[in-house]
């Protein structure tokens, strides 16, 4: 329990103005949370908050590297991490329902009467929308030291397979190649 208050701020001590916390983030931290699709995560997440008297301004500044499976060869690919998120925490009597009616994801409401804000979740939000949708290097990179260059070779000869004319896979739909778009 111990290492999750490590992500707890007690902001009612704060005084209004900036504050800056640091926080390291390994594997450990998403034991926590279901299996990665990622391993060897050290991402460091710089938080700014900027405490007003209702509400308070949340940066986050993700940085580091993962090892992520690619999605051409299936090596694991180094992968660097880098974004910022922003959350406007607002203070206010009922914030169920207002959490309910937002319809804005970078704002969140909390009680009135709390006085820990939870940080957890959203660097695992966070960490996880750092990483790309497409993950495999940059085409100057490919047939690299992280490359699986016969996987490679494997999609070089079946993209030359299909590109040969009279691929039985691809006979019969010449026909259609030329025809007007359907209305």
């Amino acid at each position: 329990m111990s290492s999750r208050r490590e992500f707890e701020i007690a902001f009612v001590g704060l005084k209004a103005g900036i504050h800056e916390f640091s926080y390291k983030i390994t594997d450990k931290f998403f034991e926590a949370y279901q299996q990665q699709d990622f391993r060897r995560c050290e991402a460091q997440v710089k938080l700014t908050l900027d405490k007003k008297n209702s509400f308070m301004l949340l940066k986050f500044e993700i940085d580091g590297k993962i090892e992520i499976a690619c999605d051409r060869c299936g090596n694991q690919l180094p992968l660097n991490l880098w974004d910022e998120f922003n959350i406007l925490v607002k203070l206010v009597e009922d914030p169920d329902i207002m959490n309910l009616q937002e319809e804005d994801p970078d704002v969140y409401y909390i009680s009135k009467g709390e006085s820990h804000l939870y940080l957890s979740d959203w660097i695992y939000e966070f960490i996880n929308l750092s990483i790309p949708m497409q993950r495999m290097c940059k085409p100057e990179e490919m047939g690299g030291p992280h490359c699986n260059k016969e996987v490679l070779e494997m999609l070089k000869k079946l993209d030359r397979e299909k590109s040969q004319p009279g691929n039985p896979l691809w006979k019969g739909l010449e026909k259609f190649k030329d025809l007007p778009p359907a209305e």
